[in-house]
């Protein structure tokens, strides 16, 4: 057996050892955890070949064949989410977008290993050591060189994109260094292995050299310019310019971050325990130690704070504050503590109190503003789903809501109603009193309306002197007793007008539509024709009741309704 079948032990080995390093020395986070699965496919590869060539085993060796050539397949996919998450690309695609970019790799894997018709790979010999690639290893080759092109697409164009950082610019030229090493020796194996075997000897661990080597580039990109974790990168650039200290620790109490001005005046590494009775111990208070201690112990929702006095070179006056940090179910999962320097307002007492207002008020007026806003914006939207004239609601507000109510009526099949009436010889009082003591009347009748209906109602100006009334939940007896309610009192409305001594009785007219169950057909197509459908049967009542002597309701057909 040649020496050269222990390279790829020899090589798995370095790979192994330099994954635990990068395990060890990097922090974990989401980008990292890629790259991790990256390196885990690397190291299949050499595993895979030194099994395959150290076994006599057939099924065995074709198992490693497999998992050698499926761990390739995966390696190109991985190429190009290196790339994307390299080059910052990786915020503008979709979660559909990653699947067809992996998929390719997936179907080359399949194929790999369901290998039909022997169309991947035969054995020869007896043994796969030494085998025949058909035509489907030409299809996982093409893939991958795919990958390998659409990867070096991104990188030369964030090296050439003006906009790209300078450090990115230089991790992308190392890692293009990586993935050129890899394909290069990828490629001489594929040649002077595959393509050549007839005519020249076997030469074993090529592609298992160029991984480790491509391993090494992009282990070297990552420990120098801390690759793949932009995210973190720029949270702490934020943290550390900000001129307040701040520490956060976890649930336990330990340290998982403190920025450039805490460290100013506080010793403290990442991983320690923060103890905060310790803490105040060496530290003078000013204010209540006790009731701050007892807030923080018990973890309270709130945030709590507390004045300290600091001296090292100078005296220094702090504000601390401890807030919640919580998950989204509500639960503390660790604290933010904030120190603010307040010594320069010790000092000037009058701007001392002026600062500490707006710094104890701080969240609440963003909160102030931020309801003044929203009931601002509430009536705002009120005045323009209202009839200036009248305070009720408007037609366009009336068939929106009923848009809805009706679609979640039918779904539900509950009852409701629609009242559609008018002001009774309306013109002769414009033309009497004027449009001014017109307008009058509209509005008290709207108001008399108003006192007769149930707070879930909705009134609204239909048009001219005629209203419409949505009696939600509401069957045919209900709504004529509610109807005859607000037309008798309406009758009972006397309105005093102008200079005239007797005042005007004012009478309205009425046609009620109910509907107290549903059938499937009643469900419309176009749900708009349907409503046009209800609206002209209720008209349709209205103008019967003033056919019949005015100052009186009448029901619309319910069948016609549909």
């Amino acid at each position: 057996m040649s020496l050269f079948v222990w390279y790829d032990l020899f090589l798995f080995l370095l790979l192994f050892a330099l994954f635990a390093y990068m395990f060890a020395t990097v922090r974990i986070t989401n980008l990292r955890k890629a790259y991790f699965l990256f390196h885990f496919f690397m190291m299949l590869w050499p595993l895979c070949q030194f099994i395959t060539d150290m076994t006599k085993d057939p099924q065995l060796q074709k198992l490693n064949v497999t998992l050698s050539f499926v761990s390739l397949s995966m390696l190109g996919s991985g190429w190009l989410m290196l790339t994307i998450f390299l080059t910052g690309y990786s915020g503008g695609l979709a979660k559909r977008t990653w699947i067809l970019l992996v998929m390719p790799a997936v179907i080359a894997a399949v194929g790999v290993i369901i290998n039909p018709f022997q169309l991947f790979v035969r054995p020869l010999e007896g043994g796969y050591i030494h085998r025949a690639y058909g035509p489907w290893f030409w299809v996982m080759i093409v893939i991958l060189l795919g990958y390998f092109f659409a990867s070096l697409t991104f990188l030369f164009w964030a090296v050439k994109n003006p906009k790209t950082l300078l450090t990115i610019k230089k991790q992308v030229k190392i890692t293009l260094w990586g993935i050129f090493v890899l394909a290069t020796f990828a490629c001489s194996d594929l040649v002077l292995n595959v393509v050549l075997r007839k005519w020249l000897p076997i030469i074993p661990g090529l592609t298992s050299v160029g991984i480790f080597i491509s391993a090494l580039f992009f282990a070297y990109v990552i420990k120098k310019y801390n690759m793949f974790d932009l995210v973190s990168i720029a949270h702490e650039d934020v943290i550390n310019t900000i001129p307040y200290g701040i520490l956060v620790l976890d649930e336990n109490g330990s340290i998982i971050e403190v920025n450039k001005a805490l460290r100013w005046f506080m010793d403290l590494s990442l991983g320690d325990y923060f103890d905060m009775e310790k803490f105040l111990r060496s530290v003078r208070v000013d204010g209540s130690t006790s009731e701050f201690l007892d807030h923080y112990r018990h973890r309270r929702s709130t945030f709590s704070e507390l004045e300290i006095i600091i001296e090292r070179d100078e005296l220094r006056h702090f504000i601390l504050q401890a807030s919640p940090i919580v998950d989204a179910n509500r639960s503390q999962i660790g604290r933010i503590l904030t120190f603010q320097d307040v010594s320069q307002e010790r000092y000037l007492v009058q701007e001392m109190n002026r600062q500490n207002v707006i710094l104890q008020k701080r969240n609440r007026s963003l909160d102030s503003i931020r309801n003044e806003l929203y009931v601002a914006n509430q009536k705002l939207k009120e005045m323009a789903l209202k009839d200036s004239l009248t305070d009720c609601y408007n037609r366009h507000y009336l068939t929106e809501h009923l848009t809805h109510e009706v679609t979640a009526n039918m779904r539900t099949g509950t009852p409701f109603s629609l009242i559609l009436f008018d002001i009774d010889f309306f013109k002769t009082i414009n033309d009497r009193y004027g449009h001014v003591i017109g307008d009058e009347v509209l509005y008290r009748t709207a108001q008399a309306v108003k006192q007769s209906i149930r707070n879930s109602d909705i009134l609204a100006r239909y048009g001219g002197e005629e209203f419409m009334l949505y009696l939600p939940d509401t069957d045919r007896r209900l709504a004529e007793e509610l109807a005859e309610e607000v037309r008798l009192m309406v009758e009972s409305n006397h309105i005093r007008v102008g200079q005239e001594n007797e005042p005007v009785a004012i009478t309205i007219s009425m046609g009620i539509l109910s509907i107290d169950e549903f059938r499937a057909e009643s469900a419309a197509d176009d749900l708009e024709d349907y409503l046009m459908g209800l609206l002209a049967q209720v008209d349709k009542a209205l103008y019967q009741a003033k056919e019949k002597g005015r100052n009186r309701i009448e029901f619309a057909d319910f069948q016609q309704a549909y």
